[in-house]
């Protein structure tokens, strides 16, 4: 990642923000209008997150702003691939 999209990032994430960036949470509400295009190795099943997976060797490819987060896939699709791959997660 370069300093010229970590900078983006930042300016893009804090403009979707709906909490505060305090500094006393690693956590930041943002509003779900940016979709970002992700690639991972692999699904395994995580008590750890809401949707009970996780993604392994996950990494941003690109950011979709020619898609609407309508567009953008869900938990559903990502247990659809699991579960078709023959992953962990389910």
């Amino acid at each position: 990642m370069t300093d010229q999209m970590l900078a983006w990032q930042t300016e893009r994430f804090t403009e979707l923000a709906t909490t505060p960036a305090d500094g006393s949470s690693y956590v930041v509400q943002v509003r779900p209008e940016q979709v970002v295009e992700i690639a991972f190795d692999g699904v395994q099943r995580s008590t750890r997150y809401p949707g009970g997976m996780a993604l392994r060797f996950a990494r941003v490819v690109r950011y979709r702003d020619d898609k609407s987060a309508a567009e953008a896939d869900t938990v559903d699709t990502v247990r659809a691939l699991a579960a078709a791959s023959g992953s962990t997660a389910g």
